[in-house]
């Protein structure tokens, strides 16, 4: 029944939408690219988000009182400390060996006891504030409306009070370094407010000098209540400070104790300035006042129009290197939230165009060169006891982050994963030694902002050692899609090198079968526990070992090295086929074909990996297809979305697109609960501001959506391959696409009509040479730098 009366209630808004059909496709013209609503949000996961790399906030857009709540990357519970738990190494061959003899429970007591991190549990990325507005008599407006431009990221809030028209935008600004607020009338004296800043911190503290509001704290003890786990974060001398200078053109700014008054202005403009005492993972000793003087001192004899100019221009050059256009109709105009409600129904196809960019936007939003990476919210979180600490979880949800990054055109967003990398290979480097006496470096399934690398949490899913190895992966993805040389001389190689060989002392023979090398003690997260053999995990090691090689060659160094790492590659546990036809999780048979559970972890070979292929090995990639039908087209928001990029790399577009739609549901519904009575319930899908509702919200649906989408129309990771619409839906049947990246650096734009493939044009900045497929037809191409070929 319910959902007979959703289908109708979708009807009835399609059929009301069609009467007024031009009027609509004229709006829609000019928001395409936008995401806007007719009233403000009421809670935070339906607030709209800015953010510059460094800096966040999210707009709620309320009238009479607006709450712009604000993030700073480096504001983190805790300080430095390296996790490692010294000489726990002394328990890896008793680890083992109890595995060996099937003694799991026995390995996981003992490995909780005397292996696992000090302290335990990693920590928590932190809210830092929220700027206040309060509006006196601005209650009752008409002709309200909110939105995100992604084609200029800035986000807008306009309505009408007694017949004057007020106006506010948003931006967080890159270049300088400042989240702005501007407020503007059409009448001259209409602008009255109140300004002021607050914090959820247990310590901080609210002044006012002239036209600055400042909030000064420092970082707490705060609880940890995710998950079955109550623990305090340690006690944190991490310090903050924010300013807020206010700018007004007309009236007057009165100082009151905490805030200022604003009367009888035409505009204002609200600089807002952020810092910490972070310096790096080992030092907190920096001054966030000075820095935050620097900013403001950076900011004079700049107009707010200079400001935004120069902020689109730094935002559009990333930005509009990659456009998608899927066909859009009057329904296209709606609201996004009404959108959202009938997707299922009537599946217009520029959502998901619009969803696709959304996931750029925010990539630029929370991750640019010199920032932190994007973590568990990408840079956005209003709690003190964020879910999973909102810290960087590298067993999927950090690398799937960056899966849009290199093949959406934005390779500098991949910088600060790299930099992470750079500092893991360091730290890595003490737990390799002091928790398996080996030589190179390791990281587990978390890390935080003090680039934690032991195992946390619980031996059961904690123990897992292919972290590090995975974000390697994209390493050498950066050097794939770029070509930089020097890059992958200076920075890459020495950690693809290091990484390799701790792997080339782990790997162990299996009992059962000494020619196998294997994986152990480690996990298949997060499912199964305590192993020896994962398949996950020899995937991972394969790919790892291949790439070092790669760069070794073209370096042409370390020839012993690449021998001895050929050597071990060959002898990998390779991937099994089970009894009920699927894709072995473990060296052993006891796959459940009833487990739905949300990791599909032992697919990685498929993707983000390469050597599944329905090419090239059609039988694994058969039993990818089994696993996948055991698993379900459910699931959390990331695991939704690292579906969407399975089935498109099986090349069925058809079911790719099914799980999007899965994706692409309201994060509400309600439904009769067990005494009949009709409650509100969560169930994964999207909030109404389009964030990944996991839930609660996780940005890495967003970006696992977005690199889906972009695997449906293009993919390149066939060695020096191009295919082109390899997992086209039938429901996208007309569209472009322009300035997707290849590997080989290659810019490719691509045409289709009625499912067909109607021109592509590949371009080689750099030159080179690479096979252009499609359905069944192959060319190869040789390209001088700058040079076009049209398919």
């Amino acid at each position: 029944m319910k959902a007979k009366n959703q289908f109708l209630i979708a009807i009835i808004v399609l059929i009301s939408f069609s009467c007024n059909n031009q009027n609509k496709t004229e709006q829609y013209s000019n928001s395409r690219l936008k995401l806007w609503y007719d009233e403000p949000a009421m809670d935070w996961t339906e607030a709209l988000p800015v953010g510059n790399g460094r800096m966040a906030a999210m707009i709620y857009g309320g009238s009479e009182k607006e709450v712009i709540q604000f993030n700073e990357e480096t504001l983190w519970s805790g300080s430095p400390n390296d996790y490692a738990n010294n000489g726990s190494h002394q328990y890896l061959d008793t680890l083992r060996e109890m595995l060996w003899l099937g003694k799991q429970d026995e390995a996981e007591e003992l490995a909780n006891k005397k292996f696992m991190s000090k302290p335990l549990r990693q920590m928590a990325y932190l809210p830092f504030g929220n700027i206040v507005l309060d509006f006196p008599d601005h209650e009752n407006p008409i002709n309200y409306k909110r939105q995100l431009d992604l084609e200029n990221a800035i986000s807008t809030v306009s309505y009408e009070v007694d017949g004057v028209k007020f106006k506010r935008e948003v931006l967080a600004s890159n270049p300088a370094q400042t989240i702005v607020t501007r407020l503007e009338t059409d009448e001259e004296g209409a602008l009255n407010l109140s300004i002021g800043l607050n914090s959820p911190h247990t310590i901080h503290d609210v002044s006012v000098v002239g036209d600055v509001v400042i909030l000064k704290g420092k970082a707490m003890n705060y609880y940890n209540m995710s998950g079955k786990y109550k623990m305090k974060y340690p006690d944190s001398d991490l310090t903050f400070e924010a300013r807020l200078k206010v700018i007004h053109d007309g009236g007057e700014l009165k100082v009151n104790e905490q805030s200022l008054q604003l009367s009888g202005a035409k505009t204002a403009t609200l600089y807002l300035v952020a810092a910490t005492s972070f310096v790096d993972y080992t030092d907190i000793s920096a001054n966030p006042e000075k820095r935050c003087l620097d900013y403001m001192d950076q900011l004079k004899n700049k107009s707010y129009k200079s400001i935004r100019k120069e902020h689109i221009q730094d935002y559009t050059q990333l930005f509009n290197r990659v456009s998608l256009e899927l066909g859009s109709t009057g329904i296209s105009a709606r609201p996004t939230n009404d959108r959202l409600i009938s997707f299922n129904q009537d599946q217009d196809p520029d959502l998901v165009a619009l969803l696709f960019q959304y996931g750029r936007y925010l990539l630029i939003s929370s991750s640019r060169p010199g920032t932190q990476p994007a973590n568990l919210q990408g840079i956005w979180n209003d709690r003190l006891n964020p879910s999973w600490s909102s810290k960087y979880t590298i067993n999927i949800n950090t690398e799937m982050n960056y899966w849009p990054a290199e093949i959406t055109n934005l390779s500098e967003c991949v910088k600060p994963l790299i930099a992470m990398a750079e500092d893991l290979a360091i730290t890595g480097k003490k737990v390799a030694k002091e928790h398996y006496n080996m030589n190179g470096w390791v990281t587990h399934h978390n890390t935080d902002l003090w680039r934690g690398a032991a195992p946390i949490n619980n031996a059961n899913h904690g123990i897992w050692v292919t972290g590090g190895a995975w974000i390697c992966q994209h390493i050498w993805w950066h050097y794939q899609f770029t070509g930089d040389v020097d890059y992958l001389r200076n920075t890459a190689y020495p950690i693809l090198k290091e990484a390799s060989r701790f792997f080339t002392e782990y790997l162990v023979p299996d009992t059962n079968n000494p020619e196998w090398l294997i994986s152990g003690p480690s996990n298949s997260p997060e499912i199964g526990g305590l192993v020896m053999g994962p398949t996950m995990d020899h995937q991972i090691i394969r790919n790892l070992f291949e790439n070092t090689i790669s760069a070794a060659e073209i370096l042409g160094e370390d020839a012993d090295f690449v021998n001895l790492l050929k050597e071990k590659h060959a002898r990998i546990a390779p991937n099994q086929i089970g009894k009920h036809g699927q894709l072995q999780e473990w060296l052993t048979d006891v796959d459940d074909p009833d487990n739905q559970h949300r990791h599909v972890s032992h697919l990685w070979g498929l993707h983000p990996g390469h050597e599944i292929s329905p090419i090239t090995t059609p039988e694994l990639a058969d039993a990818c297809r089994v696993t996948l039908s055991h698993r379900g087209d459910e699931g959390t928001g990331w695991s939704r979305a690292w579906k969407i990029n399975f089935w498109a790399r099986l090349h069925d577009g058809d079911h790719s697109f099914l799980i999007l739609k899965n994706l692409l549901l309201p994060s509400k519904t309600t439904v009769a609960d067990d005494n009949g009575e009709i409650v509100t319930r969560e169930r994964g899908g999207l909030y109404v501001n389009l964030f990944d509702a996991h839930p609660p919200f996780q940005i890495d649906g967003n970006f696992g959506a977005t690199s889906g989408i972009a695997e449906m129309l293009m993919q390149s990771h066939e060695e020096n391959t191009i295919r082109l619409l390899p997992a086209l839906p039938s429901a996208l049947p007309n569209g472009k696409i322009t300035g997707l990246k290849a590997r080989g650096n290659f810019e490719v734009d691509i045409f289709w009509e009625d499912s067909k493939l109607t021109k592509a044009i590949v371009y080689a900045p750099t030159g080179g040479n690479t096979r252009i497929v499609y359905q069944d037809r192959s060319e190869q191409i040789e390209l001088k730098a700058g040079e076009k070929y049209v398919y």
